[in-house]
């Protein structure tokens, strides 16, 4: 029996394995500041450093680095209360204190705990301390008093390099000039490179071709992103 030619690929969203490596890190000018000081552990002033930004700006990849340099265990929210009673100086990451419903007066406790016996502590949040959905000013204070670092995407180098990396996790080679296609047109943030990279390559599976610049359109497109003329269903691929 024969297959219609018209028939598209089903894609299979196969999973992917992203390099967490430091070496594949992006550093740019907006990260430089807290790669520093997460290579620079052993002279921390103090035990609290605390990273700011946007989803998908680095912060959990920073805080990677930090803990394969100094085997720093990760605090889930239901650990916390246990963490701060057991005590001790093992490095703890305490990732999205802003969002992962953590116990204000228990991570209040082990902030203390962490400030009294020099336990290294590195906190991300996506909002500034001021913003924290906390009901007392008590863990807020003590928040502040760490040093604090915002990360962020600066420029189309940085973008375009993320868009390389995330391509790279899964494998697929994109030509340059697509992605400058996709820089030049998208909504300026880390998060809509990750939603970007992700519907292309699903777009392309579908059409059984590689990322070319009319997939890129059909991803701008769906992303609500006026286009330029260009056919989105296969036309020009310069």
């Amino acid at each position: 029996m024969s297959v219609p030619m018209n028939t598209r690929q089903i894609p299979f969203d196969w999973e992917h394995q992203p390099s967490h490596d430091e070496a594949d890190f992006i550093e740019g000018e907006g990260k430089r500041l807290a790669l520093a000081h997460i290579r620079a552990f052993q002279n921390w002033a103090g035990p609290l450093p605390l990273i700011e930004g946007h989803a998908s700006s680095g912060k959990s990849p920073l805080a990677r680095i930090w803990a394969g340099r100094t085997g720093a265990g990760w605090a889930a929210a239901g650990e916390v209360e246990d963490l701060s009673r057991q005590g001790g100086t093992a490095p703890l990451v305490v990732e999205d204190v802003d969002r992962a419903g953590y116990d204000e007066d228990v991570l209040f406790h082990l902030l203390n705990q962490a400030m009294r016996d020099g336990r290294p502590l590195l906190l991300t949040a996506r909002e500034p301390v001021a913003e924290w959905p906390f009901a007392t000013n008590d863990l807020k204070s003590r928040a502040r008093l760490a040093a604090r670092f915002t990360v962020e995407l600066t420029d189309d180098i940085q973008l375009s390099q993320m868009f390389v990396k995330l391509f790279g996790d899964r494998q697929v080679s994109v030509d340059p000039r697509v992605i400058s296609y996709l820089v030049a047109r998208m909504e300026r943030s880390p998060e809509e490179v990750v939603a970007l990279a992700g519907l292309a390559d699903r777009i392309a599976l579908s059409r059984g071709s590689a990322i070319t610049r009319a997939v890129a359109a059909a991803a701008l497109a769906e992303r609500g992103v006026a286009q330029d003329g260009l056919d989105l269903e296969g036309g020009d691929d310069e």
